[in-house]
Order: C-alpha cells, then structure tokens, then sequence
C-alpha cells in the first residue's frame, strides 16, 4: 500500500513531465567511520524540484513523524510537510539561509562515486562547512538544504570531523510517479517556530507528573481523586502509569517551581515509593510515619522509614533541588542591574533508574519542606527518548537508604544521626549476584549558620564490607551564579548575597547531581554500607544535619 502522503500529492498531478529524475541515498560518517543508521537521508530529485526526506518514506513506509522538505529550482523558498501521524498533518515554508554568492568556491575537487565534484565552502554558526558539488547534472539537491543553489551536493563535510556523504544514486528515466507539492498544503500551515516545536515534541514520548502544584503548609489540606497530600500539604503523590522503557532509552525528569509565598531557599525532591511489599512509604504517609521502621542509634532518637529493612523498601529520590529565594513571588525586590528570572527550571537524566518505571504503574511524589501558607508552584514531567548507549547498568535498581525527611512537617526526624560515631549502617541481602553493581549517592548538608554543616565542608565516607569505597568532600563553589534566581536573598554588610555562599553540595536555584560509586560484581549473601560524615554539634536551637539517599544499581 502507498504512503498516504504519496497518494495525497498524486491527486494533484505530477512532476515528472518525461523527465529524468533520481533517487539520492546518503550516508553519514563520525571521523571517516560510518553512523549505522536504520531510516538514512534520502533525496527525490528531477530538473525542477527536489524532495528532501528519508529512505523509509522513499519506500512507502510508515514511520512518524515523517518529514518532507520540497525545494523548487531557482526559488528561494523551502516549503515543509511532516506527518505526525497516518491523519496528522502540518506544514510550514522557510527561506533558504543561503544563496550561491555566500559560499566561497575553490579551485579543489575530488571524486565520490567516479563523479569529479567541485568544492565550496563556509562558516555557519562557528562550524566550518565544506560542500563538494557537481552543477553540471540539471539538478538542485543537498542532504540538509545547504548548498541548494550550487548543483547536486554530493558531501557535506562539518569541522573535518563529520559528513554527509552521497552512497546511491538511482536514475528513473522518464518517470511519472514523483509527487508534486500538494495544492491544499497552506491548509495545514503553521508559523515556523510552532511546526518546529510541535516537530520536536513529536520525538519523544511525554508524561506528565505534576501540573501547577501547590506544595505549601496547609492543615487543612486534604487529598482528592488526583492528588494524594500529606504532611500538611508539603507532600503531593501522584499514580501514573509508564509505558515499556527499552535499554537503548534515555530518561529525563524535568520541573520548574516558583515562589507562591515563601521567600525562602528549601529543600525539594521528587521520588518514587517502592510499595511492591507491606509495610512501605506510602502506608506509613496515610498512617502515620512511626508505623515505619525504625532505625536507631546512640542519641535516642528513632529515624523513621530511612533504611532498607526486611521487606521494606525506603523511598528513591529521582531528583534532589533547591528552591531559591522568592523566585516570581518576590520579584518586585529592585536591585540595580538586576534582571530576575521568572521559574527555576530543573532538568536531570535518571536512565539508570529505567527498571524501576518501564511497564509499571507507581506512585511519585514531590516534596518541598515549607511552613508557609502560600509556599511554593511546580510543574513536573518525565520524557522517554531514543538514546545513543546504556551509559549505566541498569537492569536491577535496589533501593538501600534514604534520610531526606520528605514526611518533615507531619513528623519524621531529621537526618541527625552521622552525629553518632557509627553513622548511618545499612545491612541488606542480596538474594543472587549484582554484576557491575554501582552505589547511586546523594547528598546535601544542611543546617546552622557560621558553624553550620551546610556552610562547612564535611567529608563523605563509605565503607562496603568494612571496605573504602568513597571519600570526598561534597562541595558547591558555583553559588553565586545563580543570584538572578534570589530576589529576596539577603544582601550582607561583606557585600554578598546568601544565595551566593559556598554549601554543601548544593545552591539556592539547584539541582543536586548523584555520585556513581563503582563497586564491581556484588555477589549474593549478606552486605553492610557504613556512611560516616563529621557531623557538627548542636549550637543553642540551631543544628546540623545530612540528607543522603542510595540505591544500588547493577545486572
């Protein structure tokens, strides 16, 4: 059966006119190594036109979205038609970029194919663009559109490095059945930023998490048929269903929050409950979180639902940010020279949690600790998208510990226990063995002010089997480069703002990025994780305190 794109420009005649016309197959090379590639660039050409596409949609083929960029000889216009899907239609048309007089013709050829090409060249955006052309073949045809009104482009040749090269050219000697532009095309019209935008949303696969969601402290605050909230209004868990993740998928987490009344820098995390097994997270948030097990140490305290135990499971953070200071909300603070953004954005690759959503139905929730009636807006979406290599293993995700207290403000301790001089011990079992086994590691401190944790640097030990794994100093220097984020960050007599001062592994405006600890293959039986952290003393009502969380990940 023909594409439906075909059958739709047939109607409107042909283009053909007895014409020679060819079919221009290209292949594209990453320092003279071929880019295997499943659907390659190809190109529909006779002496009027040429029809910029793909080997699929050449053959008829379905595959979306499916783009077709038709030039007309000695126009200077290229008009644009992509289906979305088999009844989706939009179009738009551009101006070429770049006219004949741009490029710089040399006096080099070379031969591809046995066809002896001449050479021009350019510079686009910083890149250095060689073109190898024939003019002598009656046609206009280029793999990308640049170097149209020069002839045929044979290569495209990017900074030395990276081409575009013609592999195939087929003649169809007085041929009939090449389309033409469709006549009724202004019908599926769009402005040109709009066809792009709608183009590259049509690559990936969107599911939304959290729209425009109040997180502020509310006790009045209850849940209904979307939204499940607890801790006064501080936590919203939302259910939703993922479709099948492959390995060769990339996985991205993306939020934007702004200030709804609370002018302060907060913790923030968006996570995932593991509630495969009874008790878990979830029920301790709907019954309370000293139903949770307990993890004790020599201060007395009991930490609630913080370690794996059993058959529970401890919360796995997906991102860890930090609100800025007042973004939007406080905006009206006026600092001279001082443009102040609108929405923190927040944007972070999580593939190596891919088991824990492909094919499954769970419960995420957003946290930001606030005790302020009008607290804080977020948006949250996740996207899934063709990958280049599994960058991590992946295939089993074990979540181990979690001390950030997401449940803060209906209760749940927090992380103070590295101030005992075991610090935070995990025991768990492993049922077979994990191969290429890495400890996914975040932290933050937090906590007083000059003798604070938040503001000291503390060192981070981990010990696997009483064997070193990890020692660093968890640093963020970079503070100061969001100030615009900080309306309402208070300016010191030192001439700094408190956005700007160095923390513990993190800033106002943040994401919080993980530290993949390399631990090789993990075999079965019993394990113990020892995290040791300096921790500061209390200082009258002031104390310091770390939120760290782990999972396993490994084959």
């Amino acid at each position: 059966m023909q594409n439906r794109f075909v059958a739709l420009l047939l109607l409107c005649g042909f283009w053909g006119y007895g014409q020679n016309s060819y079919k221009i197959f290209y292949e594209k090379y990453s320092n003279g190594i071929t880019i295997e590639e499943e659907n390659p660039i190809a190109v529909w050409a006779n002496e009027q036109k040429s029809i910029m596409t793909t080997k699929a949609t050449l053959e008829g083929k379905k595959q979306y979205p499916q783009e077709l960029i038709i030039y007309q000889k000695h126009d200077s216009i290229l008009h644009y038609m992509t289906y979305l899907s088999q009844d989706s239609i939009i179009s738009t048309k551009k101006n070429i970029a770049f006219r004949a007089s741009n490029f710089k013709k040399t006096s080099k050829t070379k031969r591809i194919l046995g066809i002896k090409a001449k050479h021009a060249e350019i510079n686009i955006n910083s890149n250095k663009i060689d073109l190898w052309y024939v003019d002598n073949m009656k046609i206009e045809a280029a793999p990308n559109g640049i170097g149209l009104p020069l002839g045929f482009v044979l290569e495209y040749e990017r900074n030395n490095n990276y081409s575009i090269r013609v592999a195939k050219i087929e003649e169809e000697k007085n041929s009939n059945s090449v389309p033409v532009l469709a006549e009724n095309l202004e019908e599926y019209y769009l402005d040109p930023l709009d066809y792009s935008n709608l183009i590259w949303k049509s690559k990936f696969t969107s599911i939304p998490i959290f729209d425009h969601q109040k997180i502020h402290f509310d006790p009045s605050s209850t849940s209904d048929t979307k939204i499940l909230r607890f801790a006064n209004g501080t936590v919203a868990v939302k259910k939703i269903s993922f479709p099948e993740i492959t390995e060769n998928q990339q996985i991205f987490l993306e939020a934007n929050q702004h200030s709804n009344g609370d002018a302060y820098d907060r913790t923030g995390s968006i996570f995932l409950i593991p509630t495969q097994h009874s008790p878990n997270f979830l029920e301790g948030m709907q019954k309370g979180v000293n139903t949770l097990p307990f993890y004790s140490t020599g201060d007395g305290k009991k930490y609630q639902g913080v370690v794996r135990k059993d058959q529970y499971e401890p919360i796995v953070e997906l991102m860890r940010f930090f609100t800025p200071f007042g973004i939007q909300k406080f905006n009206h603070i006026e600092l001279k020279d001082r443009t102040w953004l609108r929405q923190a954005d927040y944007r972070q690759d999580i593939s190596e949690l891919r088991t824990l959503l492909s094919n499954q139905t769970v419960y995420i929730g957003v946290f930001i600790g606030n005790y302020d009636q009008g607290g804080h807006m977020i948006d949250a979406e996740i996207t899934i998208h063709h990958g280049l290599k599994k960058l991590f293993p992946s295939s089993k995700v074990i979540p181990l510990f979690n001390t950030l207290n997401v449940m803060e403000m209906g209760g749940q301790e927090y992380g103070s226990m590295f101030a005992d001089s075991k610090g935070l011990v995990v025991e768990f079992e492993l049922k077979e063995e994990l191969k290429n086994a890495q400890l996914r590691y975040l932290t933050s401190g937090h906590g007083g002010w000059e003798n604070g944790d938040e503001f000291l640097p503390k060192p981070n030990h981990i010990k696997l089997d009483d064997k070193e794994i990890f020692n660093l100093i968890p640093w963020r220097t970079e503070c100061g480069s969001y100030r615009n984020a900080n309306p309402a960050s208070g300016n010191f007599e030192n001439g700094l703002s408190s956005s700007d001062y160095s923390r513990s592994n993190w800033c106002p405006g943040t994401v919080t990025n993980p530290y993949y600890i390399p631990i090789g293959n993990l075999k079965a039986g019993k394990h113990t994780l020892q995290i040791k952290i300096p921790q500061g003393g209390v200082e009258g009502n002031s104390f310091s305190f770390w939120s760290v969380s782990g999972v396993l990940i490994g084959e």
